[in-house]
């Protein structure tokens, strides 16, 4: 490795610590400030709430390491394009693709590594984080509630599992729900509904649009019943259980996710929203990747005032990079894309946009 090498990498991991360090902060003191009525109103212990950011902490990281990523190229590149050694470099025969090549490596390591740290750490921690949320922060107060839940899947006594798509948690209503009830691991029942409603004065649920099947021990359909009335039943299930034994897809890790969108599609339910979000933490890790992609050329746009105009532009990019992204889960939530896609159409688009800057620069 050159020096030329060692140099680039170790300015741009200086002011990528330095930068991530920043971002980490600012979006813990906005948290607590956010929630500082939460931990008072529900007399939170100081010692959860410590629990509880030290395991949003991995979170936090994660989101604002893309943000550090581009600031951190910009920066680097900038710097040295300001001390005139990137007009140095040049005459020396060192192109722009040259100089951006040990950055894109260390980009490219930190984006696995990235992937792994959302597998492991945050998951974790943010299955202990909504564990804390659900015992401290949303038990004594219903407008603390998530007002919508997406892609719900709970267990009930191991015989009965349920796969909800979307739940109002203020309406106590549920849409697109499977209902299935097993013996010796095969489906003996199956509840398919367009939604369902709590009736709290009777405690049941009154579903609409339903369709209801039976099988025979060998897992034959022997019946079917297939209603588009409402009719009322009676589920060892209540709205506490879904919110309280739900489980997000941001509180699983790859694997977790991957096996339980096996056992639904086992099961026939549509895995639409799962298979999207299982993409999107691959796509999401490589951010950091394209995003340095797109960074090191905005500066080099500009030969006087580079790093002010790439500053700039940064913030700009940062937003519009975020709404490819949820433009793009958007469309794969509601079918209209399919999930690889959907989940990686933010950094395609950024990525042919990274590629076309550095041949427009490459000069």
């Amino acid at each position: 490795m050159k020096k030329l090498d060692i140099y680039l990498m170790r300015q741009f991991l200086t002011i990528l610590c330095l930068t991530l360090i920043g971002f980490v902060l600012l979006i813990l003191v906005v948290d607590v400030i956010e929630n500082m009525d939460k931990f008072i109103d529900n007399k939170v212990p100081i010692s959860i709430v410590v629990n509880y950011y030290l395991n949003s902490l991995p979170w936090y990281v994660n989101i604002g390491l893309p943000m550090s990523m581009l600031i951190s190229s910009v920066f680097s590149v900038g710097t040295i394009a300001q001390r005139n050694e990137l007009i140095a470099m040049k005459s020396s025969g060192i192109s722009l693709y040259r100089i951006a090549l040990p950055i894109l490596i260390v980009a490219f390591f930190i984006s696995i590594l990235s992937f792994q740290f959302d597998n492991g750490i945050v998951s974790r921690g943010h299955e202990k984080r909504f564990n804390i949320e659900k015992e401290y922060m949303t038990s004594r107060s219903k407008k603390r509630k998530k007002s919508v839940m997406h892609n719900i899947f709970l267990q009930k006594k191991e015989r009965v599992h349920i796969a909800i798509e979307k739940y109002q948690v203020n309406l106590y209503k549920a849409e697109g729900v499977s209902f299935f009830v097993l013996e010796d691991a095969i489906v003996r029942t199956r509840i398919d509904a367009k939604s369902m409603t709590w009736n709290d004065s009777s405690h049941t649920w009154n579903i609409a649009s339903y369709s209801l099947r039976e099988f025979d021990g060998s897992g034959q359909e022997k019946s079917v019943v297939i209603s588009k009335q409402d009719t009322t039943i009676f589920l060892d299930v209540t709205p506490q259980d879904i919110l309280q034994k739900s489980k997000s897809t941001e509180e699983m890790n790859f694997d977790e996710l991957s096996t339980r969108i096996e056992k639904l599609n086992e099961n026939g339910v549509n895995t639409r929203r799962w298979e999207v979000d299982r993409n999107f933490k691959v796509s999401f890790a490589f951010t950091n990747l394209i995003i340095v992609l797109f960074g090191i050329p905005l500066v080099t746009m500009r030969p006087k005032g580079g790093l002010t105009f790439g500053a700039g532009m940064g913030i700009l990019v940062i937003f519009v990079y975020y709404a490819f992204i949820k433009f793009g889960l958007s469309l794969g939530y509601k079918g209209m894309m399919n999930p690889l896609t959907a989940a990686w159409l933010g950094n395609i688009v950024f990525c042919a946009g990274g590629i076309g800057l550095l041949l427009l620069v490459r000069k």
